[in-house]
């Protein structure tokens, strides 16, 4: 045997041995070997790689360490959309999730179902793509539809194989094409020896586990990555090349059998078992505490692939699966004080800062406060113990004070009556919640309206976010929304961290940005009332939007979906000679001003409304019923007269009768104003 014969069958005999060896210790818990007998094969390994670089190989386990750093990641689209799950707070909500799947599919026979209740991990989203059983290509989710290509990154993670399957001893076909969706997390044991080691050596401590593992997989250094405590849970079958598997759980068996790691928390249940599985994800979430690993809800999924893909989905949402959540774990903390923040409309509005405390394994700092008589209703004192919670457990919210625990050292928070920004003085409308600042000129509105004209709804900016909006209306920059479109490129260049490569971006981003259609332009101007769905039927009315200025309250109102509030609050904007010049200002920089009712309609539709059918029942306050129906028709739904199993929702408003009640009983969803925005928002 030639030394180059040898040394390629001893290289490949080395790395079997380690991927089993990691596989058994990352993935089973059941190492078998000892660590100097594991680092004997790893050094020997390296020494005959280093001695035949032609050997090389990227499923070599050697190749984890990491490459090169990136200057950034590339975009990935994945493809198919990578969807996130529906919530459902209690019993009767999951009743009704599974109403909705068996009244969509009445054909089908009530012993076909099933279901799998699985831990919904909080982490980040990943899909892992293998081309001949070779790690070829990792992104992250993203906005479902595209990515980030984070593959050197996720190479560096020892649960992910590298190749498959691990084991070729137990008789598995190394499939062509496999693509696996899993998600990214840390241990909280792993989290906490982590941090201890950041504050021994005086380097930065992490606030939670998600975040951490977030930022610990988008390191643009891949050793960076590395060095961290990853791991990754596999919770779902994209794409592969064995007929045989029909369902999801036996999906989940299979990759575990390739080498993937998969919860053995996952348990399925017939669907005469629908009591026991409301148990199992009761039990699942009440004991979230109790696991090695944060939880923020139980995923519960339809078993059998063709019944999943029969269902479909709505929006970005699967129909065949949802997440059960418990309302928001709560803590008891210190109030410290409570700031005020201006929004783009003037609009103040307070929020709390806190003694740091963890609610559901995220350290709460700040919570939101509503507005002033929300602070007056809680009858909140600086220093008052308070009790928090994490609303959806996302949003942090203060619920009470307890005032049988003040000291007497507490103190009545002197409310603010001029803005943190300007100095104005703070108004009311009459009839309206919020104060708001009464200078149009405010720096802190317009930054915040900067950072909206800047916004993925809007135009979508990329490259210019918060912190360039705050900075370049810091340094007068910018005095009005025209201003993004004539920034002196040459005095940024002199602001420490912004080299001619950062600002070739964001003069990329603005350029691409002029592409957006005036229907984005006008959404974009901030005007309120005039949110995307608005703008299109206005861009649809107004072929030119610099005729907007000129266009009468009486004219906008006879556009179909449009009421008297949005034609005032159109022809109130543009009543301003400053609005108007603004106007001319952004045409001038080449913004599109002139609509195609095409191009205006697909900015529209979307798959959360398109061929939908809704029923409208109750009395609506935020628009009419002429104005609901006109945004479900221009988003390419269709309203019914009655309620029947083809409903898909239906938007409920205040004295819902019989029809709300017929909706209950057939288990189709039913939609507040608020959810019926968002449904429409996307």
């Amino acid at each position: 045997m030639t030394p180059s014969a040898a040394a390629t069958q001893r290289i490949a005999h080395l790395r079997a041995a380690i991927r089993e060896h990691q596989y058994r210790y990352y993935v089973l818990d059941a190492p078998t070997a000892s660590d100097a007998e594991f680092d004997a094969l790893w050094r020997e390994l390296v020494r005959l790689e280093t001695e035949h670089p032609a050997l090389a190989a990227p499923d070599s386990p050697t190749q984890r360490v990491g490459g090169a750093p990136a200057s950034q990641f590339d975009k990935v689209r994945h493809g198919a959309p990578l969807l996130s799950l529906a919530n459902a707070f209690d019993r009767q909500e999951l009743r009704a999730w599974r109403t909705r799947v068996l009244n969509r599919l009445p054909e089908i026979d009530p012993d076909q179902w099933a279901y799998t209740v699985e831990p919904k991990i909080d982490g980040l989203s990943v899909i892992l793509h293998y081309e001949n059983g070779v790690f070829a290509e990792g992104a992250t989710r993203g906005d479902g539809t595209i990515g980030e290509d984070v593959t050197a990154n996720l190479r560096t993670i020892p649960q992910i194989p590298l190749r498959i399957p691990v084991d070729p001893t137990r008789g598995l076909a190394t499939p062509g094409t496999l693509r696996v969706r899993g998600e990214i997390y840390v241990r909280h044991a792993d989290f906490v020896a982590f941090n201890a080691q950041q504050a021994a050596a005086g380097r930065q401590v992490y606030a939670n586990p998600r975040n951490f593992a977030a930022g610990s997989l988008r390191q643009l250094d891949p050793s960076v990555t590395a060095a961290r405590p990853l791991r990754i849970w596999a919770f779902q079958l994209i794409e592969g090349d064995d007929a045989s598997l029909t369902s999801h759980f036996g999906a989940l068996a299979y990759l575990k059998r390739l080498g993937f790691p998969v919860s053995d928390l996952n348990r399925r249940f017939a669907d005469s078992e629908f009591d026991a599985l409301l148990a199992y994800a009761e039990a699942m979430v009440a004991q979230r505490g109790d696991l090695p690993f944060h939880i923020d809800g139980a995923a519960i999924k339809v078993d059998a692939l063709e019944l999943q893909s029969r269902l479909g989905r709505t929006g970005k949402e699967p129909r065949w699966a949802t997440a059960y959540k418990q309302g928001g774990e709560q803590a008891v903390t210190r109030l410290r004080d409570i700031e005020i923040f201006v929004g783009r409309s003037g609009a103040v509005t307070p929020r709390a800062t806190l003694e740091p405390v963890a609610v559901g394994g995220v350290m709460v700092e700040h919570a939101t406060l509503h507005n002033f008589d929300y602070v007056q209703e809680l009858d909140l004192r600086l220093g008052d113990s308070v009790v928090i919670t994490r609303a959806g457990d996302v949003i942090p919210k203060v619920l009470k004070a307890l005032p049988e625990l003040r000291t007497g050292e507490e103190r009545l928070w002197p409310r603010p009556t001029q803005c943190p920004h300007c100095s104005a003085t703070l108004v009311r409308t009459p009839g309206e919640v919020a104060f708001r600042c009464s200078n149009p000129q405010c720096a802190g509105q317009l930054t915040r309206a900067v950072e909206h004209f800047v916004s993925r709804g809007a135009l979508d900016v990329r490259t210019f976010g918060v912190k360039q909006a705050a900075l370049f209306v810091a340094r007068g920059l910018i005095r009005r929304l025209a201003d993004v479109y004539a920034l002196p490129w040459d005095e940024i260049l002199q602001i420490k961290t912004y080299g001619p490569k950062r600002i070739e971006g964001l003069r990329q981003g603005l350029i691409e940005a002029k592409t957006r259609v005036p229907a984005r332009v006008l959404h974009a101007l901030g005007i309120p009332a005039i949110g995307i769905q608005v703008a299109v039927l206005v861009a649809r009315h107004t072929p030119n939007l610099l005729a907007l200025p000129h266009a009468t309250q009486e004219s906008l109102e006879s556009v179909l979906g449009i009421g008297p509030e949005i034609a005032e609050a159109l022809t109130a904007h543009f009543a301003s000679p400053a609005a108007r010049a603004e106007l001319h200002a952004l045409n001038l920089a080449g913004l599109s001003m002139r609509a195609e009712p095409e191009a205006e309609t697909r900015a529209l539709v979307s798959p959360a409304i398109e061929s939908k059918t809704f029923v409208l029942t109750g009395k609506l306050e935020r628009m009419s019923r002429d104005e609901a129906t006109a945004l479900i028709a221009s988003r390419g739904g269709k309203v019914a007269g009655s309620v029947s199993r083809k409903t898909d929702y239906v938007l409920a408003g205040q004295d819902a009768g019989s029809k709300l009640a017929k909706a209950r009983e057939l288990g189709v969803a039913v939609l507040d104003e608020e959810e019926f925005t968002d449904l429409l928002a996307g």
